[in-house]
Parts: structure tokens; sequence; C-alpha cells
């Protein structure tokens, strides 16, 4: 196999980047995979930002929106991930101030109900325990979890055991 030369790369990546929202850390994967060197890949990855192929907070943004209607994630799961990929702070957090409130609950709210039906449990106090578990798994907070739960188990308020 010849080795891939500058200019092969950049228009790699580039197709690369307009298939799908991409950050600079799947783009730098790609580059070192390829074989190119550190000053190549870094060229690269200027021309492709510069020419708006790859944008480190719409990629945040299309992530988050993503993993919350599609993966039903959590904020504290999804923000994990965008750490992962290097994604700064501020954008993270932008990204992650985008989510509709109202649209969060009713998400969570949907996937205790569907994992409700079934857990098992020796107590409803036991199945309160363990769909909180659960809701932590998928990246919810505690809070927005306690309260769908509530909700959920009409009223019972298991709360003080976790404080």
């Amino acid at each position: 196999m010849e080795p891939v030369t500058e200019g092969e790369m950049l228009r790699r990546a580039a197709a690369y980047c307009s298939t799908a929202e991409r950050c600079i850390q799947d783009v730098q994967k790609k580059i070192k995979a390829a074989g190119l060197t550190r000053e190549e890949g870094e060229r690269i990855i200027a021309r492709l930002l510069q020419e708006k192929f790859i944008d480190e907070s719409r990629f945040a943004r299309y992530f988050v929106n993503d993993k919350l209607r599609f993966n039903k994630w959590g904020r504290i799961k999804i923000a994990y991930e965008l750490h992962n990929k290097n994604i700064p702070a501020s954008i993270r957090s932008e990204a992650l101030e985008g989510i509709d409130e109202k649209e969060y609950e009713e998400i969570l709210l949907s996937l205790l109900k569907a994992k409700k039906k079934s857990v098992k449990g020796k107590d409803e106090r036991d199945v309160y325990t363990k769909l909180l578990r659960f809701a932590a798994g998928r990246g919810f907070e505690s809070r927005e979890a306690i309260r769908c739960l509530k909700q959920l188990l009409k009223g019972n308020d298991y709360e003080e055991d976790f404080e």
C-alpha cells in the first residue's frame, strides 16, 4: 500500500466530515491511521476548521441532541462523552444548556415507566432503588430521577434514604 499524500488526506478528511458532524479528535484519529506526520495533520485540521468542515460547537450541539433523543442519555453521561472527545468545557456547557427541560423530563419519565415494567423487587422501596440506579447509569441527575420517580410511584418518597 502506498503512502497517502497530504493533499489526498485533506480530500478524504473533507469527505469524512461531509457525511456527518465530526470533532477534531475524530479527524486526528483518521489522519494518524493514514500515517501522516503531526505537522501535516495540524495543517489538515487547520484547513478543515478554516473551511468550516469541522466546528466543535456545532458538533457538540448535534452530539447532545442525538444522544438525548436517540440513545436516551442524561446530561452527566453526555458531558462525560464530550469530555472524552476533548471538547472544551465552555462548548460542552453551552451545548448542554440547549437541552429543553420539558423534553428531558419526558424522556426520563418514559424510560423509567418502561423499566418499571421489568423491574422486580421485594417491595416498592427496592423497586425505587433499582430505578434510581438505572437512571444514574443512563447519566441522569439524581434530583431529576427522584422527581420523576415520585411522580411515577404515586408520591411515595424514599428520597431520605439517599441523602
